[in-house]
């Protein structure tokens, strides 16, 4: 399972590296379009522990939010 979860990723960073440098209207579309449909396919086809640490983070991010500690020591 981590080989196409590579490949996946591999392809999501480079068709937003294409759609961040190109200049073109539709190959941007199609660029984003490639590049959220490969982190789709990524998250499926990543291990469980990686399933769960995507969703542990935004919910410990809530609980250690860290410049809400620096703003009550100001």
């Amino acid at each position: 399972m981590l080989a196409p979860l590579l490949v996946n990723l591999a392809i999501a960073f480079s068709a937003i590296y294409l759609a961040l440098y190109t200049k073109e209207e539709i190959v941007r579309i199609i660029a984003i379009s490639i590049a959220t449909v490969s982190v789709v396919l990524s998250v499926i086809f990543a291990p469980l522990l990686i399933k769960l640490l995507i969703i542990a983070i935004p919910l410990l991010y809530e609980k250690l939010n860290f410049s809400k500690i620096a703003e009550s020591e100001v």
